[in-house]
């Protein structure tokens, strides 16, 4: 039995996730139907990360088992012509080798926070970015951001709900950036906790319009505490944008 690997792209604005979930749009859902559609197969894919409601992806991977051993394109080719109703597109496909597992498998994944930093609203790449009207000062953006470099107990930037055995992560990067009227922050790690990015980027913004100063990030995180967060970013800006494999 051949496994697939697809690396995938989409919008998350209509859809309630990533994660299949009962009579809800979902993103697993419409690849799944797709798949199903071409093949004929009643299957369930793996994902590197299971992006939540409204929440982007550029860089996505996912990985299906198929009965028939169909040529990569082929199979890359079906997908997209059944999911062109649908905001999901698979950009590459080719057959993995080994064990090789999308989730299991990964080294590192990589996430983008855009934020519309200027007074008039998005129209264009609205649901896409978080509008801040107020000037963000980027340079204590980025010093509070180095206090999230390494590994630490990220307790403070974990949702209650998040089901990892262990709030312990290593952040690699953690960089904040302005392009134009956009900033950017670039966070990656092998493994984030759930809602980690949000929470770390809606804390980073505090800093930005000048209500927390760069150490008041550090405090928070070794407060160890939910309560000592900043306000979750919102949905729309994030996108995963990469997953890293040996």
């Amino acid at each position: 039995m051949p496994r697939y690997r697809l690396t995938v792209e989409y919008d998350g604005s209509d859809y309630n996730g990533f994660q299949t979930q009962v009579d809800q749009p979902t993103v697993q859902g419409a690849i799944e139907a797709a798949v199903t559609a071409f093949s004929g197969q009643s299957v369930r894919i793996a994902a590197a990360g299971r992006t939540d409601t409204g929440v982007h992806a550029t860089g996505q991977v996912v990985h299906v088992d198929l009965d028939k051993d169909w040529p990569a394109a082929t199979v890359m080719n079906a997908l997209n012509a059944h999911l062109v109703h649908e905001a999901v597109a698979v950009l590459d496909c080719a057959v993995a080798e080994g064990d090789w597992h999308a989730r299991f498998s990964a080294t590192g994944r990589r996430y983008l926070y855009r934020i519309l930093n200027r007074s008039g609203r998005p129209a264009l790449d609205r649901g896409r970015v978080w509008h801040v009207k107020r000037a963000l000062d980027v340079e204590a953006m980025n010093a509070g951001a180095g206090f999230l470099i390494g590994q630490h107990d990220f307790t403070t930037f974990r949702d209650v709900a998040c089901q990892s055995a262990s709030p312990v992560k290593t952040l690699d990067i953690a960089r904040v950036e302005r392009i134009g009227e956009e900033v950017r922050l670039v966070f990656e790690a092998r493994s984030f906790l759930h809602r980690q990015v949000r929470s770390m980027t809606g804390t980073l913004v505090e800093v930005g319009l000048g209500r927390w100063s760069p150490d008041a990030v550090r405090a928070a995180l070794e407060a160890r505490d939910r309560a000592a967060c900043g306000p979750v970013a919102p949905s729309d800006g994030l996108y995963l944008t990469g997953v890293d494999y040996d």
